[in-house]
């Protein structure tokens, strides 16, 4: 689904929509648009794909005291909901149809795995990350045997979460020459994940998706004013 399909759907629907769940899905369904825009730059694609992403999973009420795990843990739990929802199997077919080659390639990528870079960092406890790299590649392969979508995507996440701290962080060059695949790869699945992951959340309003951060707030009248502003 493309932006303007998912805009109209949202159009439709959003009246029937708890107002968290509106104002995730508006968020997402902006930075989808925005992205679509982005063909031949696939930094700036990716960017403004996880802020999508990002809008569809943060939740207020868990917020922890180490972030990253925090984020991880939100994202996990939201990725598990997805699955349990997909009643039509469209994340399977991403994963499955779509982007088994580069899903494969990203997770045999040492440069998007946190505990590598922990390591090169000299932080304790990671100088035996080889291993568990190796382990976490077994296990995957194991998974896409058994055609695990949740912990495909759970793990296919965590790399793409690896990528983005780079990014953000200053860590890599715009449009640099160095691991250019990844970033390639990680836009695509990402511009085909997304609006599925939107998709998959106006067929549910229902669903407990979280409290999104920093919600629209109405602010008093200023003296002289008719109008309220919104933050």
């Amino acid at each position: 689904m493309r932006h303007a399909e998912l805009k109209s759907k949202q159009r439709q629907l959003r009246d029937g929509f708890p107002q968290e769940v509106s104002l995730r899905v508006h968020r997402a369904i902006s930075w989808i648009g925005r992205a679509e825009r982005e063909t031949q730059d696939h930094d700036a694609a990716f960017i403004f794909l996880w802020i999508a992403f990002n809008a569809a999973y943060a939740d207020e009420r868990d917020v922890d005291s180490d972030r990253s795990l925090g984020d991880r843990r939100q994202f996990v739990e939201l990725i598990d909901r997805l699955v349990a929802h997909d009643d039509d199997g469209r994340l399977y077919g991403v994963v499955w149809d779509r982007f088994r080659g580069p899903i494969s390639k990203l997770m045999e990528n040492r440069f998007v795995y946190r505990p590598f870079w922990l390591n090169q960092n000299g932080i304790a406890g990671n100088d035996d990350w080889a291993r568990r790299f190796r382990s976490s590649a077994e296990r995957f392969v194991r998974a896409m045997a058994d055609r695990d979508t949740a912990y495909v995507l759970r793990q296919v996440f965590d790399r793409l979460y690896m990528l983005r701290c780079q990014m953000m962080h200053g860590g890599a060059t715009w449009n640099g020459k160095v691991n250019r695949q990844q970033v390639r790869d990680a836009a695509d699945i990402l511009r085909v994940v997304m609006p599925v992951i939107v998709d998959i959340m106006m067929d549910n309003p229902e669903e407990d998706w979280g409290q999104p951060f920093y919600p629209v707030v109405t602010a008093p009248a200023q003296r002289g004013s008719t109008r309220a502003d919104r933050i």
